[in-house]
């Protein structure tokens, strides 16, 4: 049997003599562990000028679209490393995420961002971008989710904790339901929990799951919602936490990803990465669950090594087959995990600060990553020889675990957590003032027009002067 550093070389040469079809030499080459192992950076795509946010590579997997806290969306020929063309995205903050819509000939591109909009861009026959705002959360936006496979539906999840439904082919969002505390809910008043993250199943799109200031990830079935009588009941279909985790008042989900055979990959805030197979949820409600029967459950998959702490990180499957998980880190590596076993196979330098970003490609085994630095760096198996872990990575792990065990140890005295209410109030009140005095406030109302603009196509140079910014964007947003 081939040892695993020779085993791609080995396919490709059973390939070439037709022992493979091509569809499964392409799933087993990209699994292979030797080509993860000789993972390198291929380039750099500069033209941002604020921290890079978000990247997604296009479903062909050609083009690159990134966001940023310059407020531009920027399509890539990653290949050639060169920017194909730019606009302004519309958004007044940061911007997170930004997808293209499936079966659009690349020209629909969906954005969410810390002003808490929810944008549609469309590429025009004459070149241009015509941008306009579909919904608003009281509060940022992370993530959305597309519904795999469909050019017009799609979610979002804010730090208001509603989720909303969207339908490109319609002119208005529908609010699901508000993500409520299970401590909290027979309270008269029930306060949402801030949500980070949503993905939707890709082997059942009736189910989504949320993640976000509890322990807590929320598997939901689309089909329980009433869409006629206008809402929706916050009731989950499953639940899902590491049982250690129940009951901690100071862990939070960042980042969540499902695989094809709908496992649940987990990122929690200053915590692990888990892995959740399906038989491993306490259903509806954890509350119900008595300690006893949460330490009979199987215990989920942990990769560990890592530092998230600092941002609001992404988690992601990589390989034809889900076989690895990567992760970014606040000491500015990229960490790439076998899934089964949890063994880490490869540490990369990845940001001079802080990686919150790893977009896979949707058909080779190459990795877009970003985080704190305004560039996006493509990776790609073209490392001569299988690159070993580095000599110091015990010491990276052993400094990131250590700097998790130190922050669990502080205690929040009543006067440091007045002195954070009182910056959360003045930070509030400033949002407001700004908001207020904007002169299209009528137009981000819900029952008013929608904003709209219709923007010309920028190489790259001149984009930031439609918005009135300039070269000195404020510093990445860190959460």
């Amino acid at each position: 049997m081939p040892s695993k550093d020779t085993r791609g070389f080995s396919e490709i040469s059973r390939r070439e003599i037709g022992c493979f079809r091509p569809r499964a030499f392409t799933r087993g080459i990209g699994s292979s562990e030797v080509l993860v192992k000789r993972l390198n950076l291929y380039g750099k795509l500069n033209g941002h000028k604020g921290c890079v946010n978000t990247v997604h590579f296009s479903p062909t997997g050609d083009l690159l679209v990134s966001g940023s806290d310059d407020k531009r969306i920027i399509f890539w020929n990653w290949v050639a490393k060169t920017e194909t063309f730019s606009y302004v995205s519309g958004h007044q903050g940061n911007v997170f995420q930004a997808r293209i819509m499936p079966f659009t000939n690349d020209r629909t591109v969906i954005t969410c961002a810390a002003d808490g909009q929810v944008r549609v861009g469309q590429i025009l026959e004459n070149g241009h971008i015509y941008t306009r705002m579909l919904a608003k959360h009281q509060g940022r936006v992370h993530k959305l989710a597309v519904e795999p496979g469909s050019p017009h539906i799609f979610y979002s999840c804010g730090e208001d904790g509603v989720i909303q439904h969207f339908d490109l082919r319609s002119h208005s969002a529908t609010k699901l339901f508000s993500c409520a505390s299970f401590t909290e809910k027979k309270q008269a008043a029930q306060r949402g929990i801030r949500l980070n993250a949503i993905v939707i199943d890709p082997r059942n799109p009736n189910y989504f799951a949320v993640g976000g200031v509890d322990e807590y990830a929320r598997v939901y079935d689309i089909r329980n919602c009433r869409w006629g009588s206008g809402s929706c009941s916050d009731r989950p279909v499953n639940t899902f936490s590491p049982c250690h985790l129940v009951g901690s008042a100071n862990v939070h989900i960042t980042g969540l990803a499902y695989s094809y055979t709908s496992e649940l990959l987990v990122s929690y805030n200053d915590e692990l990465v888990y892995l959740f197979q399906k038989d491993m949820g306490v259903g509806p409600n954890p509350q119900e669950v008595s300690a006893e029967q949460f330490q009979n459950l199987e215990q989920p998959q942990v990769y560990a090594g890592h530092r998230n702490s600092q941002t609001v990180k992404g988690v992601s499957f990589f390989g034809p087959r889900d076989e690895y998980v990567v992760s970014g880190s606040d000491c500015g590596h990229i960490f790439i995990w076998k899934k089964m076993g949890g063994e880490l196979i490869r540490l990369m330098r990845g940001d001079k600060h802080i990686v919150n970003c790893l977009e896979p490609h949707p058909h080779v085994p190459f990795l877009a990553t970003s985080g704190l630095e305004k560039d996006i760096k493509i990776w790609t198996p073209a490392a001569e020889d299988p690159i070993p872990l580095p000599d110091n990575a015990e010491e990276i792990m052993r400094a990131n675990k250590q700097g998790r065990e130190d922050r669990s140890r502080i205690t929040l005295t009543p006067d440091v957590i007045m002195h954070v209410l009182r910056l959360q109030r003045r930070q509030t009140l400033a949002f407001i003032e700004r908001r207020y005095s904007r002169a299209d406030l009528d137009s981000d109302d819900e029952d008013e027009d929608e904003e709209a603009l219709v923007l010309g196509i920028s190489d790259g140079g001149d984009a930031l002067s439609d918005d009135g910014l300039t070269s000195n964007s404020r510093e990445c947003n860190i959460s």
